[in-house]
């Protein structure tokens, strides 16, 4: 499977976690919700749908409301299939969803990630956040230095393009910084507060009825 690819299989299944829908709607929130999926067309898309219920990820149901299909079959129109994620779909997202290696920090993948981290462990945001912005700062240390290189024997049109390039891949790092100090912000708050519940681990704790440590009753 190509990235391209993956990356819509990804978005497909996120969003039909949230509810079902059919094709035509599925392609309006991949447009409208991601915008990294703006050149896909249907001929892309239908057959990922059927790529994911060959892989029982995704089952076809017809329309719910019948006077839909007679309408449709009167105009000589086929009624509209709904696809609903499966119990292995979830398991397939939540397995993506854990990803968190070098594809994820791609500018495509990155957005399409990004969009559902609503869904995603705050652990798994920060490593995509964090290998995110160390391959932005990557990118930008060699765009300085084929600048610094170049420019010289460059017109003040293309000086400026490239200028463009460099400011835009900073104000990321920035919002990365942001976000990232936010995350870590929210972290160390909910260990902080599991401290004054009398919690010095940060770890959950189970209620009274959790059997005793049987050390304790040797010391007596």
């Amino acid at each position: 499977m190509s990235r391209r690819s993956g990356i819509l299989e990804f978005a497909v299944l996120g969003l039909l976690r949230e509810s079902p829908m059919h094709g035509y709607e599925l392609r309006k929130r991949l447009n409208t919700s991601l915008g990294v999926f703006r050149a896909f067309s249907y001929g892309t898309l239908y057959p990922c749908l059927k790529s994911l219920v060959a892989s029982g990820w995704l089952i076809e149901e017809p329309g719910s409301a019948p006077e839909d299909a007679l309408a449709a079959s009167l105009a000589g129109r086929r009624a509209k299939i709904v696809y609903r994620l499966t119990a292995e779909g979830k398991e397939r997202f939540e397995e993506l969803l854990s990803h968190t290696g070098p594809d994820s920090w791609e500018d495509e993948h990155f957005a399409a990630r990004f969009a559902f981290f609503g869904q995603t462990e705050r652990e798994v945001r920060m490593r995509v956040l964090e290998g995110r912005r160390s391959r932005l700062e990557e990118r930008l240390e060699k765009m300085r230095a084929s600048f610094a290189r170049t420019r010289e024997r460059l017109d003040d049109y293309t000086l400026e393009l490239q200028r463009h390039g460099m400011e835009s891949v900073e104000r990321e790092v920035r919002w990365l910084n942001e976000l990232i100090e936010s995350e870590r912000a929210g972290r160390d708050q909910h260990r902080s507060e599991d401290k004054t519940s009398g919690d010095p681990d940060g770890l959950t704790r189970h209620g009274d009825d959790t059997p005793p440590d049987p050390s304790e009753d040797t010391a007596n």
